[in-house]
């Protein structure tokens, strides 16, 4: 029995490193706004939750029509990120699955189920608990090698009238500059020139916080922060911590909180966080 245990740990063990080298061969997991499960975009904050809890497990996630340059540009830099859902009346019950630019599926968690009869809570509680199979990956970036390929060298022979002539072995990037005598031949590299051209990335405008005062207003499953325009700037949705809300600020996933009786946004942008004072009127 003992020996059954340990192999079962060695095992469990061994799959998590495997594993965990797999993930870090991607930079970024991207998240539908609308799962194919669901009918609307973002049904019951499930993009939003996915985002939320990816950022916490140390991964770098984006939505799927909000692509860096690099990752759009190469879509194979990415996991694509799913949802398998297999809910009843009684439960709900959720997988989160990873497939690559291929379609093929690289990682899936364990179901997650809860018997939350709302949907919002449930759907976040279930999530939740599939996460835990992230716990102990120790995700890391790892950009995968490229081999450099060799150029073999190649001869140039040049014959001028009899004399026939050897030149030093060049590169394929090389050609002969001929004149009109052997004594003045030179060479010059047709190598492309590195170009300094970017790419423009284009920003859609997303509502900005500012200092002025924010107000809330109740919703389903938490609520909505207007300004006095009134125009709202983001929603919080509630979690069982009490003053702690989830949010989503400018595509970035966040957590709006109480301390020392002040609010608090607090957000990761490019890999960086960030924390942002907030006067809310509730």
């Amino acid at each position: 029995m003992k020996k059954r245990v340990l192999i079962l740990v060695l095992f469990a063990f061994m799959a998590s490193i495997t594993m965990r080298g797999q993930l870090n061969d991607y930079k970024y997991i991207i998240v539908p706004k609308k799962f194919e499960t669901f009918k609307k975009e973002n049904q019951y904050m499930t993009s939003t939750m996915v985002k939320y809890l990816f950022t916490q497990k140390g991964f770098t996630p984006v939505y799927d029509d909000e692509l860096p340059e690099d990752l759009a540009n190469n879509r194979c830099l990415g996991l694509l990120a799913s949802l398998s859902d297999d809910s009843s009346m009684f439960s709900t019950k959720v997988t989160v699955i990873l497939k690559n630019c291929q379609s093929v599926e690289v990682y899936r968690t364990q179901e997650g189920k809860s018997k939350i009869k709302e949907f919002t809570a449930a759907y976040k509680d279930a999530l939740e608990k599939a996460f835990v199979s992230f716990d102990g990956i120790n995700y890391a970036y790892s950009p995968k090698k490229v081999e450099e390929k060799q150029t073999e060298p190649q001869t140039v022979i040049v014959s001028y009238r009899n004399d026939v002539k050897k030149l030093e072995e060049k590169t394929e990037t090389e050609v002969v500059k001929q004149e009109a005598t052997l004594e003045n031949q030179s060479y010059e590299t047709i190598e492309p020139e590195t170009s300094n051209f970017t790419k423009a990335v284009e920003k859609t405008e997303q509502p900005m916080i500012t200092s002025s005062m924010l107000y809330a207003q109740p919703i389903e499953n938490g609520y909505q922060l207007v300004d006095s325009t009134p125009k709202v700037v983001m929603k919080l949705v509630s979690t069982s911590i009490e003053n702690v809300f989830l949010t989503d600020y400018q595509g970035n996933s966040g957590v709006v909180l109480q301390k020392d009786g002040k609010w608090f946004l607090e957000y990761t942008e490019d890999g960086e966080k960030k924390l942002k004072e907030l006067n809310i009127k509730f």
